[in-house]
């Protein structure tokens, strides 16, 4: 089928950077006594930094002043260790002129906060590809609730089923599948068989270099 709108996740999907999330992470959590190891952390890496610590640490233990004041701490520290790393996944560059040359609309969608989505964009000048921008700030609900690129498809004036989803973990499939939405997984942090439940996976890619997606055009 032809797409007329590609929604992009942005950690992990346009750049490469969850294991500094990870590490990140795993010292602010385990500073408090978590005692998670890598792989426990990895795997409770989605949603809102709120949400993640809840899930975490459960209600009560941290006041909400307190669970902001660790989140942005986690970020400072992420973005600190990041930036000297900061670049597009290779291939990526060229896929966005190209999409852009065919008038597919795009959009980012993405639990990152929005200091860490400018930190991206602006650090990479990629922000005019983009016509329309959400992030956590923007919804109430995190993937795999779909509310993210439901948003982006209104935001482009698109409807949900001409959507196509670039992603990188299985939560944000799910959100992709959630809102009737097809995905291409990208594995920087994941392996396949952490999708096999999801139907929606049209391709796996490893980069942007992947020749399956010449076939979206």
């Amino acid at each position: 089928m032809d797409f007329t709108a590609f929604l992009f996740d942005l950690n992990g999907t346009i750049i490469d950077d969850m294991p500094y999330h990870a590490k990140a992470w795993l010292s602010i959590l385990n500073s408090h006594g978590a005692d998670l190891s890598y792989e426990q952390v990895k795997k409770e890496m989605y949603g809102k930094n709120e949400e993640l610590l809840i899930r975490i640490f459960g209600e009560g233990l941290f006041t909400p002043q307190q669970c902001k004041e660790m989140a942005i701490k986690k970020e400072e520290k992420y973005r600190e260790e990041f930036r000297p790393h900061l670049k597009l996944i290779d291939g990526l560059d060229e896929f966005l002129m190209k999409i852009h040359q065919h008038k597919i609309k795009m959009a980012i969608g993405t639990a990152a906060n929005t200091p860490n989505v400018d930190f991206v964009l602006d650090g990479l000048d990629i922000r005019h590809y983009f016509e329309a921008i959400i992030s956590a700030d923007e919804v109430k609900t995190s993937k795999p609730d779909p509310e993210t690129f439901l948003q982006c498809a209104a935001g482009l004036g698109v409807q949900p089923e001409d959507c196509l989803v670039f992603e990188d973990s299985p939560k944000g499939v799910e959100a992709a599948q959630n809102g009737g939405m097809q995905a291409v997984v990208v594995l920087t942090m994941h392996q396949k068989e952490e999708f096999q439940h999801l139907p929606n996976v049209k391709y796996f890619i490893q980069d942007y270099n992947d020749k399956q997606l010449h076939r979206l055009f």
